[in-house]
């Protein structure tokens, strides 16, 4: 089988050849590895079955204003001095006051797009992914503050949902132009768990999230292009919610959070699953030989019968040891 086909046999929760996977690094994990490896492009011999995209300006994401300071095209600025990947928001822009004259980027903007249709025949047998973060909770706090986001859902209610519905309309706009492109997967990141249950709550999810990512993802699945999610945290007791929404895809799995094996036990025949290898114990304090023994059930447990992308559950972290980052690869890639 081509990666292409192990991935879609996999998403029709059928088994293929071998379980298919992807692994992907923070900034600092693959520097490490290449200096492992001795390869500064090892991530090219890896065999990730997926192309990932993001549908930024002229694929910018953030733009350097000042040392360790990044800009997105939101106008918000994150301080990167210790997370090197996305930061921490220095400010917040937005308020009950101040929403009417906030200016939205243009989610038509062509170069958001224009790089990615050119990319796609350079892709080979990989599956096609693009990914839109922040779609709508995670915009939302980066925009008004986590704390004033979560008072807010009771004390104004009323700005929470204008707030929400102009991400909205934001985000739609991206998925017509996205989905008119020859794609496979369209992927949202937003996070609304932590390790002990949702962020905000069932009630408050229910209320302000699950009506408007039941239209996002409904209008991917328009287009016949799967739906994927990227979600941090304790949130499977959505997963009923997920899948009635249009859900076929759950990232990152999070072993330590949730029991992937019973999961995938309960939910398999409707949806796939996409991480389960851990990165908060198993990759930065495990052995190697532990390292195998959980890539190796994972691929004969969860990746039995398909609906199973193994890959760590989330980028690589900087913790994670280079020799228990290599054990990983050499199960997958010697299945």
């Amino acid at each position: 089988m081509t990666n292409r086909e192990r991935v879609f046999t996999a998403l029709k929760h059928r088994q293929p050849d071998q379980v298919p996977y992807d692994i992907q690094f923070t900034q600092v994990a693959r520097a490490k590895m290449a200096a492992y490896y001795g390869d500064p492009d090892f991530v090219s011999t890896l065999g990730n079955c997926f192309s990932w995209f993001r549908p930024f300006p002229g694929d910018v994401r953030f733009v350097e204003v000042e040392p360790d300071i990044y800009q997105d095209e939101f106008g918000v600025r994150w301080n990167r001095s210790v997370d090197k990947d996305i930061g921490v928001p220095c400010e917040y822009l937005i308020t009950p006051e101040t929403i009417d004259d906030f200016a939205w980027p243009d989610p038509h903007d062509p170069t958001r797009y224009d790089y990615i249709e050119k990319a796609i025949p350079r892709c080979g047998d990989s599956v096609i992914l693009v990914s839109l973060g922040f779609s709508l909770f995670e915009r939302a706090w980066t925009l008004v503050g986590m704390e004033n986001l979560l008072a807010d859902m009771l004390d104004k209610p009323d700005f929470v949902h204008t707030l929400f519905d102009k991400i909205l309309d934001y985000s739609l706009a991206i998925i017509e132009h996205v989905c008119a492109l020859d794609i496979d997967i369209f992927r949202f990141g937003d996070d609304w768990g932590q390790q002990r249950g949702l962020i905000m709550g069932g009630p408050l999810w229910r209320e302000f999230i699950r009506p408007r990512i039941r239209k996002m993802y409904q209008r991917v699945k328009g287009h016949g292009k799967y739906v994927m999610i990227h979600c941090c945290g304790k949130v499977d007791e959505l997963f009923p919610e997920l899948i009635e929404c249009g859900l076929d895809i759950f990232n990152p799995f999070q072993p330590e959070v949730m029991d992937v094996y019973a999961i995938k036990k309960r939910y398999g025949a409707k949806l796939s699953f996409f991480g389960g290898i851990s990165i908060q114990k198993t990759l930065p304090f495990g052995t190697v030989q532990q390292t195998k023994d959980e890539v190796k059930r994972l691929i004969d447990e969860v990746g039995a019968n398909g609906g199973y992308i193994a890959s760590p559950s989330h980028d690589t972290p900087a913790d994670a040891k280079p020799e228990n980052i290599a054990a990983m690869i050499e199960v997958l890639q010697n299945q």
